[in-house]
């Protein structure tokens, strides 16, 4: 474990001693390729939990535990088998067995507990539990899940400082029971769940043995992180209702089990706010911008971004594009709608027929109203931060309707750095509604007609009230970002450990 670095760390506590703060993930802060002369180079992540952790390395002891996740990654694991610092981060990776990974991430955390989280299968033919899903379980997930813990438990044994851990996500929910069997109370254990937690109903899905482990795992935990309050207390049910020793007491933020009293709190993620800023004025980005406003022209752009992905509801939003059409025809010819598509998990049957069943109704669209100048539907497919934050500039909507979504930082980018007071049409099952739905025009995911009223809306609304919209949600992103949504996870563990420290005493 690396040395105590800071003296001021603790001046919001009164824990006494710098805690040492464990990040388990699945995917690291950094990736390694061997170049040509045999080095590694290192990559740094792009991601907004990177940018959190990089800022807490300033105050803290951080470490990073997560899985080996190439043939550089591997070679930097083998080369520095026990915990090493990179960038001012401690970093610990493992090197999991192939087939276990496989059937750890690629049968069980994807797709089974990621569809059934976002409500997903096509419950008359899926999910289908076999012999096959019971290996995967036991002797993929669990076995992974006990690596990382392992990994963890190395990392801090016999240290005399206050640890806490922060799991994060779906694919770790067995790390919490690992830790609290091998630490006891010696670590303060605090998952954070990215994805949305559904009602108690949707977790029948599971065998009563894989609900139940993993439930009882998170509440091994010390608290747990959610990005809604809606999430948190879904959690705070599905436990109750199938744990018998679980209980409420009537509160709808905690629970107790086993002796212990477990929070469930929201801690709503957000975007690295000087960062998106400083990309969104990068040369790449500009030369973008000329691009798009090439093919837009001088009419109104309607914008979504997403990963395709069925949770996205990519296909209800051209849907609802079309039926604007057909009921507001003074649009036609005046409007264009761009796609910006990530493709996601092509291996997976049910995203490749999502793709193909949008490219079919996108060129429908065309079809029927285009007119041989104008083109009223732009499929753009790849990953291109760039191009997608060139766009989020120029939008006059922002369509961000998914069936079920963590957050959808998209919504957040958008409107930070948007340059046209342009309006945002959010569902209401994005974790982003809790906070921004007040200055957006929101809409059931499903209700196709409604969604096109409400573009209707957008693209006449009258320019003050779009620009008080704009003006508020531009705020609320600016209020907090990223550090902000990890400070105050940090926060609430080091008060914890400080009222159990008073109470010793």
């Amino acid at each position: 474990m690396a040395e105590k670095k800071k003296n001021d760390a603790t001046k919001d506590s009164k824990v006494g001693v710098d805690p040492y703060l464990v990040i388990v993930s699945n995917r690291g802060p950094f990736s390694f390729k061997q170049l040509d002369d045999g080095q590694l180079s290192i990559n740094r992540g792009a991601g907004g939990l990177v940018t959190a952790l990089s800022a807490l390395a300033q105050q803290h002891d951080v470490l990073w535990v997560a899985a080996a996740l190439g043939d550089g990654d591997v070679q930097w694991a083998e080369e520095n088998p026990t915990v090493a610092n990179v960038q001012g981060i401690d970093l610990k990776l493992i090197i999991p067995d192939a087939d276990e990974y496989n059937r750890y991430y690629n049968k069980i955390s994807n797709p089974l507990l990621w569809f059934i989280q976002h409500q997903l299968w096509d419950l008359p033919r899926n999910p289908q539990i076999d012999s096959d899903t019971w290996d995967a379980w036991h002797n993929g997930y669990v076995a992974i899940n006990r690596q990382f813990a392992d990994a963890v438990v190395d990392a801090v044994k016999g240290s005399d400082r206050p640890v806490i851990v922060f799991p994060q996500d779906y694919q770790l929910y067995m790390v919490p029971s690992f830790l609290r069997e091998k630490l006891g109370d010696q670590v303060q254990i605090q998952p954070f769940l990215h994805i949305p937690w559904p009602s108690p109903d949707t977790w029948r899905l599971l065998p009563k043995e894989m609900r139940d482990s993993i439930l009882s795992s998170l509440l091994a935990s010390d608290r747990v992180g959610f990005q809604t309050r809606s999430d948190a207390f879904n959690f705070i049910q599905t436990c109750r209702f199938y744990l018998e020793d679980a209980h409420t007491y009537g509160s709808r933020v905690s629970i107790n089990y086993q002796d212990r009293k477990i929070e469930a709190k929201p801690y709503p993620i957000s975007i690295d706010v000087e960062k998106v800023k400083s990309l969104s004025n990068d040369p790449q980005t500009n030369i973008w911008k000329n691009q798009i406003a090439g093919f837009v022209g001088n009419r109104r752009l309607i914008l979504r971004t997403d990963r395709v992905e069925p949770s996205k509801n990519i296909l209800r939003g051209l849907q609802a594009y079309r039926t604007l059409l057909d009921a507001h025809p003074e649009h036609l010819g005046k409007v264009v709608m761009v796609a910006l598509l990530v493709p996601s998990r092509m291996g997976v049957d049910e995203y490749q027929s999502y793709l193909r069943e949008i490219m079919s109704e996108a060129g429908l669209i065309n079809a029927d109203y285009g007119d041989g100048i104008w083109e009223p539907v732009r499929i753009i497919l790849g990953d291109n931060y760039y191009r997608a934050l060139a766009a989020m500039q120029m939008f006059d909507v922002l369509l961000v309707n998914p069936i079920a979504d963590g957050m959808n930082l998209v919504a957040k980018e958008g409107v930070l750095i948007n340059e046209k007071n342009g309006v945002l049409v959010l569902s209401e099952h994005a974790g982003a509604f809790y906070e921004l739905g007040d200055y957006a025009l929101t809409v059931s995911p499903f209700d196709i007609y409604s969604a096109s009223e409400a573009l209707h809306e957008a693209l006449t609304m009258p320019e003050d009230k779009r620009r008080n919209f704009a003006d508020k949600l531009r705020h609320i992103v600016e209020s907090a970002d990223v550090r902000q949504w990890f400070y105050n996870q940090v926060q609430d563990a080091l008060k914890a450990m400080t009222a159990s420290a008073e109470e010793k005493n």
